[in-house]
């Protein structure tokens, strides 16, 4: 198969270039297409029961994650001029476009009984502009006597304040939410400068932007990084500008190739998706390594160019394929795992390893046939004394010191072992943001401050009509927010019960004793004062319609909480539900723990386990090519134990340096996995053509197939190492984290594979080499059939017709 395409590529070398031009041409014009992502990616599958709570709430009371938050600390809030520098800042952020209301301490309102009318009456505590501090003064007692507002908009004993501003949802889900984010730091910067107080910010829109623009700019920065790294390693090996020149061409056409295919499909950029083009760059060089390293080996021999081209698609090619169809495996199970974000990352990478497979095998054979053939100079690197040097002395290993090499690797299996039972699996929403950075401060200020602003609701159904409002079914609301405020991690509540006790306060004429749940003759009356107040006002304000349903079945209790990572959530949602069933026995009422923090805990661990079973899905994949590839299962065995030992030597790592399993790092395992089969495939199938050529003498076939691939197995995994190692400089943990442990991953296994598997060769020998593997269902390539210069043409329509 390799003999005919090879032909093909070298004899219609115009005709696929012209192809290949359109094609490129228009995934350019598909990639102009991409979108960011604003959103949270759904981590749970659309069918998963937590997901359709949430939605469910939703439905009912409308989208939770609307709402941008801006916090001050300041012990001389009521001062006149801080306190109306305030009010400015507030009217100010009201007038810019998408902004739909602001609500903080100057926004606040009281309920004034009027007895004539039977009717509560909503009145602003505070004016525009208050014009004396006496005023102020007496107004921040009325404000301090309304228990409504206590850890809502201000803590009083930390001298924090909060404003809450409410973003229109079309505008919010429009590319104009940029602009929007940046209008309200803008004037939130004029305030800092006129009071000369810092602000924070948080709430779920302000952070998804946020993180979404860094994701932005690291995309260009890591395929220039990228780029760069690999073109500066491969001139260090080739020395050749050339060589340099259109490699970078074969990778810069595949990731337009990439964001075009990215374009097609609809994808956004997240910031998974983000580091396509540049994984896509570092695991596309190598493809050029194997290939130009080979067409190198190959002209020196003949100095044909052609013939030197023709022997490296059909001894290359093959290998090269299954290499990128393993490490397109490992990306392809999380397509399995039901996540959107996942799913997205996976179909997107598979593809487009295949497809920077494709470009390699088609244009550095056409590419480098109208180019002169390589000096005597751009061959050197075949002569390196140092990497010789190595080789010679991984063999010297191989051969002579086999037992001590299963010490070795028995000892660090054991450490191995010892280091993984070290492994913690947590996940924080903001975990990957750098704890200095100010997104992850201000985070941090509300959580201090407020107890956090991360979503947590309660939805309760009563089962009956009304039910929500009845005298009972309050005092049971008003029970449960107690029990709950025991956990710290929760804050104060916003609910129904708030409202009635607000009531009944103003009720009794706005005596902060008298805030607590009516008992059922006062909540008829204060009832009848609600039902016939200005109903309009009272919506504009959220006292009811936020928090019942319109047949008043069911109610929410809204709270916030600190993003306390899914390991402390775990235990803190099991003992919230038991708590939830206590005071609404399961027979009686339905309710429902939902929230962006259920989600995400519940979505984390989902990932998690999912990942494991991807995990172990490559394994057999991946095992499935190489008996394919191979025909013999005993080769299979020995071809796994190198690729699987450094796995368990990266996840002993992370147990001793307290590395979290959580969705970002489990990916490494399946990424790592896949890329470091590449080089055990290459030594495999030039060992399995070594044994016919000597003789099938064991020992010698290990020792030249090592002395041969060796060197490219070298310099791709020193190219993958600093290749992954670029995004350590990502403001991501979780890229970070990735980053480094594939890159010490590939490390690891670059000498397991140097080392390990031909000492299992040598010692298992005739064991594992039996007739299916010396007959292989893929043969590699034949010696004796060659394409010479004169046949490298373009056949006219007459010879067709005549043959």
């Amino acid at each position: 198969m390799w003999i005919n395409i090879a032909r093909y590529i070298l004899r219609n070398r115009i005709a696929i270039l012209i192809a290949l031009f359109i094609v490129t041409v228009f995934m350019g014009i598909m990639s102009r297409q991409i979108e960011m992502s604003y959103q949270y990616a759904p981590l749970l599958p659309e069918d998963d029961p937590t997901y359709l709570e949430y939605e469910e709430f939703l439905n009912i009371y409308g989208n939770e994650g609307n709402m941008v938050i801006i916090g001050i600390k300041n012990e001389d809030f009521f001062e006149l001029s801080d306190f109306n520098n305030w009010q400015d800042l507030s009217k100010s952020l009201l007038e810019i476009n998408g902004v739909t209301s602001v609500f903080s301490v100057g926004q606040s309102y009281d309920l004034k009984k009027n007895s004539k009318e039977k009717r509560f009456e909503i009145a602003p505590i505070f004016p525009e502009k208050v014009k004396y501090q006496t005023e102020l003064d007496s107004l921040k007692d009325v404000f301090y006597s309304l228990p409504f507002y206590k850890e809502l908009l201000y803590n009083e004993n930390k001298d924090a304040f909060l404003m809450a501003i409410t973003l229109d949802d079309e505008l919010l889900h429009s590319k104009k939410r940029v602009k929007l984010i940046e209008d309200i730091q803008e004037v939130g910067q004029q305030f800092v400068e006129n009071s000369r107080h810092d602000i924070h910010y948080s709430g779920l829109p302000f952070i998804r932007v946020v993180t979404a623009e860094m994701i932005k700019k690291e995309l260009n920065m890591f395929i220039f990084l990228a780029l760069g790294i690999t073109a500066l390693i491969i001139f260090l090996f080739f020395r050749s500008f050339k060589v340099v020149m259109f490699s970078m061409l074969v990778v810069g056409i595949a990731v337009i190739w990439a964001l075009g295919i990215q374009g097609i499909f609809g994808y956004k950029i997240t910031i998974l998706t983000g580091m396509i083009p540049p994984l896509i760059i570092v695991i596309g060089i190598p493809n050029s390594v194997f290939l130009l390293n080979k067409y190198h080996q190959e002209y020196r021999k003949h100095k044909n160019k052609i013939k030197a081209l023709q022997r490296v698609i059909r001894k290359i090619g093959n290998a090269t394929f299954l290499t990128n169809l393993t490490t397109a495996s490992g990306f392809a199970t999380f397509i399995f795992t039901s996540s959107k974000i996942l799913v997205e990352f996976g179909v997107i990478a598979a593809i487009n390893i295949m497809v920077v497979f494709v470009l390699s095998i088609l244009l550095i054979p056409i590419i480098f046939s109208f180019l002169d053939g390589p000096k005597e100079r751009h061959l050197n690197h075949l002569d390196n004394q140092l990497v010789g040097k190595a080789v010679n002395g991984l063999v010297r290993i191989s051969l002579n010191h086999r037992t001590k090499v299963y010490w070795v690797a028995g000892f660090m299996l054991l450490l191995g072992f010892f280091g993984i039972s070290k492994i913690k699996t947590t996940g924080f929403m903001l975990d990957d943001i750098p704890h200095d950075d100010p997104l992850y401060v201000d985070l941090k200020f509300f959580e201090e401050n407020f107890n956090g602003l991360m979503p947590l609701e309660l939805m309760i159904d009563t089962k009956k009509a009304n039910g929500a409002i009845s005298g009972s079914n309050l005092k049971r609301m008003d029970k449960l927010q107690e029990e709950l405020k025991a956990f710290d991690a929760i804050s104060h509540p916003l609910s129904m019960v708030e409202v009635v006790k607000f009531a009944r306060q103003a009720f009794y004429n706005g005596k902060e004793s008298h805030y607590k749940v009516p008992s059922n003759q006062e909540r008829n009356f204060i009832l009848s004062y609600v039902n016939k107040s200005n109903t309009e006002a009272t919506a504009n304000n959220g006292l009811v319609t936020t928090f019942i349903d319109s047949t008043k079945q069911r109610a929410r209790l809204s709270f916030r909480m600190k993003d306390i990572g899914t390991t402390e959530m775990a235990v803190l949602d099991k003992k919230i539900r038991e708590t939830i069933t206590s005071v609404f026995p399961a027979d009686k009422y339905y309710t429902s723990l939902t929230g962006a923090s259920v989600v995400f805990f519940k979505g984390t661990d989902y990932l998690v386990r999912n990942l494991f079973t991807s995990l172990l899905l490559a394994i057999v994949l991946i095992a499935s090519f190489m008996a394919w590839m191979f025909s013999s299962k005993r080769m299979v065995l020995v071809s796994l134990i190198p690729n699987i030992f450094p796995l368990i030597m990266t996840a002993a790592l992370m147990g001793f340096f307290h590395i979290p399993i959580k969705p970002s790092t489990i990916l490494v395992f399946s990424i790592a996995f896949g890329i470091s089969v590449d080089d055990t495939i290459h030594y495999l199938a030039k060992y399995r053509q070594e044994l016919s050529e000597t003789n099938w003498s064991i020992r010698a076939a290990v020792v030249l197939a090592l002395k041969e691939t060796g060197v490219s197995m070298i310099y791709t995994s020193i190219i993958l190492f600093f290749g992954f190692g670029i995004f350590s400089v990502s403001q991501f943990g979780g890229t970070v984290a990735l980053g480094i442990l594939v890159a010490v991953t590939l490390l690891i296994a670059l000498f397991s594979n140097l080392i390990l598997l031909p000492a299992l060769l040598l010692t298992l020998e005739k064991a594992i080499t039996n007739q299916s593997f010396k007959e292989p269902l893929l043969h590699i390539y034949d010696e004796d059939e060659d394409i010479e210069l004169e046949e490298l043409r373009i056949e006219t329509k007459h010879e067709l017709k005549s043959e």
